[in-house]
């Protein structure tokens, strides 16, 4: 495969131009807000030029260690090769504190990858779909590997697919079966009779409930791998936004040539309904764990209904127990501010969800408030193109 065709080098501006560029405040947003250098202690004040005679040297005292509201791993890896997935995936979830108080044994265990779209864009991509704006299968199966190992006694891959097709042209069929994984379409109610009702409580925002497959109501753990790409509408999607499809098309599009979950969209161009019914999605079924495939994704686009999608191989993964920390982590690694007001990038086709969230009690968008563990953001930042 010609990679310097497929996957062109990433922007040559140097990391402080492109964030001048992007009207960010400067490097500090990155080097102190991000985490970069958050677990470093300040350093100490210069030695007294007092004499030992007029004056006792001062006693040292070690600096108090920042205490964050979440913890967001960094992982870097180059490629899907199952093996160095899993050891980078374990490495993160290890400095996390590991998987032994999420998973108890004989867990059910629920895993929410983000395969929005169609087969037949296929011929026309430069790249496979999970290559491209899909997340890969090989991702999946070293997470699944290690949820077994923890001790679940099942897991299930599901997604609400808008073309049946995708479980199997996508590469999840093959990887799913030597694992020992079911695969399940939420578009369909199977196997209950009908979809069920999951409320969102008292702080919903567009929906007090949504009519939903059952299954995702068994799980004791539910986890979210989204893909790392733009968005027109919500600017970034990533693991909240990848909620979008446990919802089944047919009970949430206004009519039925839509293919798509088109009710939960707004008709005017500032979009404020998406935003809240990523919250009232992420209410209703609350994620225990957030992944970002970065590893190959796209830019410019979140499929190839944009046109201005192209590969790009930031080589990074991002995993956390707060959604929204992960989401904001993610995003500043894109090279966007998680916090910048709505209507500035990225949030330029509808209101900041990771602000609407932080606000709601969902997680923190905060990068002062988040520890990183592993490469800081300025390690791995990758700038991205917008949704033209």
């Amino acid at each position: 495969m010609n990679r310097s065709r497929k996957y062109p080098p990433p922007n040559r501006l140097s990391r402080r131009d492109f964030l001048k560029l992007c009207g960010l405040s400067g490097l500090g947003l990155f080097l102190s807000g991000c985490g970069a250098g958050a677990n470093q202690p300040e350093p100490a004040p210069p030695a007294s030029t007092t004499s030992s005679s007029q004056a006792a040297a001062p006693i040292p005292t070690a600096t108090p260690a920042p205490v964050y509201r979440a913890q967001v791993a960094i992982g870097r890896v180059r490629s899907y090769d199952p093996q160095a997935l899993r050891a980078e995936l374990e490495r993160m979830l290890e400095s996390l504190g590991g998987l032994g108080d999420l998973v108890r044994p004989g867990a059910k265990v629920g895993i929410k990858p983000n395969l929005t779209g169609e087969t037949w864009w296929d011929a026309g991509l430069p790249v496979p779909a999970t290559e491209l704006f899909a997340t890969h299968p090989s991702l999946v199966q070293a997470l699944a590997e290690l949820l077994l190992d923890a001790g679940a006694g099942k897991v299930t891959v599901m997604e609400g697919l808008g073309d049946p097709l995708i479980f199997s042209r996508w590469g999840y069929v093959e990887m799913a079966k030597p694992v020992g994984l079911d695969l399940v379409d939420l578009c369909c109610p199977a196997p209950y009779l009908q979809f069920i009702p999951f409320p969102v409580g008292p702080k919903y925002n567009i929906y007090d409930s949504f009519y939903l497959n059952g299954l995702l109501k068994e799980l004791d753990v539910f986890i979210s791998v989204g893909k790392m790409k733009c968005h027109a509408t919500t600017g970034v999607t990533l693991s909240l936004k990848n909620l979008f499809g446990i919802a089944p098309i047919s009970h949430y599009r206004r009519s039925e040539q839509d293919n798509n979950r088109s009710a939960f969209h707004d008709t005017a161009a500032f979009d404020r309904r998406v935003p809240r019914v990523i919250l009232d999605l992420n209410l209703a079924r609350p994620v225990h764990l957030a992944l970002i495939d970065g590893v190959l994704t796209g830019e410019g686009g979140a499929g190839p209904w944009d046109a201005g999608l192209s590969p790009v191989r930031p080589g990074v993964l991002v995993a956390g127990r707060d959604a929204v920390a992960v989401d904001a982590v993610a995003a500043a690694i894109m090279g966007f501010d998680p916090a910048a007001p709505s209507g500035s990038l990225p949030f330029t086709g509808g209101e900041n969800h990771l602000a609407l969230a932080h606000d709601q009690g969902l997680g923190t968008n905060q990068l002062s408030e988040i520890g990183i563990t592993g490469p800081q953001v300025r390690d791995v930042l990758f700038p991205f193109k917008t949704v033209k």
